[in-house]
């Protein structure tokens, strides 16, 4: 999945006649307007009953800068917003341009009243590299970043970003940044071609001298519909956001994705010949998890296929989906630079009745690791009519697996397979530890089933770096082209593990 230039926004705001860069430039804020709990959703509503509009791009200058340029301008954080202030959060913005095209809306709201944030070139520094380039009347920023004192050190280190079309990332304390959210998903992999939803505006409420989170709302704008969105963000070991919606549909839309994540895999020990490189892994996410209605643990390994594969699992009001890292060691990388071993999970709860419907995985072919190859999402069964106002909740947790479920049931945590001289696959899944796992691993069973092909019964021998058990099979796919599996490991009627899905393709 390329760079898209589809990263829009919305307002123009106050520009300067020149751009010299101040020394010292604190973000300035505009006139107040009275804001309360229903601006947003207000707004929202008001615009879905109109056609959608572009909305106007910064000068051409700006747009065609090249990455290395872009990355020769920075925001100064001695200009924060709060700098010094007592209060726990600081607030950055980034310029625009290159895959920003459009400026953002970013509001300041204290004691019930918004301020805008004034653009100020000012603000920003830069390298001597840069080139000098025209302002005009649509000049602002393209997304904002929060920062907090993670550690108790009084540095204050970032932990979010709110920046392109509707994606926001986090990271949980001493986390990297990996994986994307988005506000909304519209046809993914869908032939009709995808349409990228923007959040056009932000308000951020001021945080209390005591206050552990930071509340930002988004109004997002789309030819298929507006939304208003509430984010509660709390930092620490494990990021956390409730998250409140409101949506409102211009047309039907019958290709929709709630809290959709996108994410990078390019290889692991299961597709590892296909790449020529010195590590062993590379991947921002290494599975989809599922926590499904009916209490099932599903864990999907994460492919790199040769054409666009699109998975659905069915369900009815899930009880949490997200995707994983669960690779921890440097080991597994062998990446100084990238540090995949620190990138985060993220874990979606659904919060009231979210019907039937499928966890979606979009997984595309790449042969980069610059680009998002991965999406994961739920899709509602319904479409959603035109004029038709859905409201939405869930929680986005950025970290480590879900602890309730490691401790109830065994997390697989490698899949492996390669080619046998005799023909055929051998697949390798191993299995974590636990408190559960009997000494005598003949007592435990196997659960194996294919959708194509042939397996034999499969051997399960404990794992002597790990301790937990491994599962060992052979594969003969024959003529078919793919397969299905699905394997669980179970004490008489009990789970012992979680189930291991996986499709198999022929490359």
């Amino acid at each position: 999945m390329l760079r898209r230039d589809v990263l829009k926004a919305l307002a123009a705001l106050a520009a300067l006649p020149t751009t010299a860069f101040a020394a010292d430039a604190p973000l300035r804020t505009g006139d107040a307007t009275p804001f309360d709990a229903q601006t947003v959703i207000d707004r929202a509503r008001a615009m879905a009953t109109h056609e959608y509009r572009t909305r106007p791009y910064v000068p051409d200058a700006w747009r065609d800068l090249t990455y290395d340029q872009y990355r020769k301008i920075w925001f100064d954080t001695k200009n924060a917003l709060w700098k010094d202030s007592g209060l726990p959060q600081e607030l950055d913005v980034f310029a625009p341009g290159l895959f920003f095209p459009q400026a953002v809306q970013i509001s300041i709201i204290e004691g019930g009243m918004a301020r805008p944030l004034i653009f100020d070139i000012g603000v920003f520094d830069s390298s001597e590299k840069f080139p000098d380039l025209p302002l005009n009347e649509h000049m602002g920023y393209s997304g904002l970043r929060l920062r907090a004192d993670l550690l108790g050190s009084g540095k204050f280190t970032e932990y979010a970003v709110f920046q392109g079309a509707s994606y926001f990332r986090g990271i949980g304390t001493g986390e990297a940044y990996g994986l994307s959210a988005r506000g909304l998903a519209l046809k993914t992999g869908d032939p009709r071609g995808e349409e990228f939803p923007d959040f056009t505006a932000f308000w951020v409420e001021t945080p209390a001298p005591d206050a552990a989170s930071v509340v930002l709302h988004a109004l997002l704008d789309s030819p298929s519909c507006t939304g208003a969105f509430r984010f509660e963000i709390t930092h620490g070991a494990v990021l956390d956001m409730e998250v409140e919606a409101t949506i409102f549909a211009r047309a039907e839309m019958d290709h929709l994705g709630i809290a959709p994540l996108t994410s990078m895999f390019l290889f692991d020990t299961t597709n590892r010949d296909r790449f020529s490189d010195f590590r062993p892994n590379v991947h921002d996410s290494d599975g989809l998890l599922i926590h499904n209605g009916a209490g099932e643990v599903l864990w999907r390994p994460l492919a790199n296929p040769t054409t666009l594969q699109i998975s659905a699992f069915g369900d009815n009001n899930p009880k949490g989906f997200g995707l994983m890292q669960r690779k921890r060691a440097f080991g597994d990388y062998n990446d100084l630079e990238a540090l995949y071993h620190e990138r985060p999970s993220v874990w979606i709860t659904p919060r009231g009745d979210w019907g039937p419907g499928a966890v979606t995985l979009v997984e595309i072919p790449a042969d980069l690791e610059i680009y998002d190859n991965i999406v994961a999402y739920w899709r509602p069964d319904a479409p959603i009519e035109a004029g038709v106002e859905v409201a939405l909740r869930y929680r986005l947790q950025w970290g480590a697996d879900p602890s309730d479920l490691q401790q109830n049931l065994l997390a697989v945590r490698r899949t492996a397979m390669g080619g046998r001289m005799e023909g055929g696959l051998v697949m390798v899944i191993d299995f974590e530890d636990g408190a559960a796992v009997p000494e005598d691993l003949e007592t435990v069973g196997i659960t194996l089933r294919t959708s194509h092909g042939s397996t034999t019964p499969g051997v399960l021998q404990r794992n002597p770096e790990t301790n937990g058990p491994r599962l060992a099979f052979t594969f003969d796919p024959g003529e078919d082209r793919y397969a299905e599996f699905r394997v669980q490991l179970t004490l008489g009627d009990t789970p012992l593990s979680e189930i291991w899905l996986y499709r198999w393709t022929q490359t």
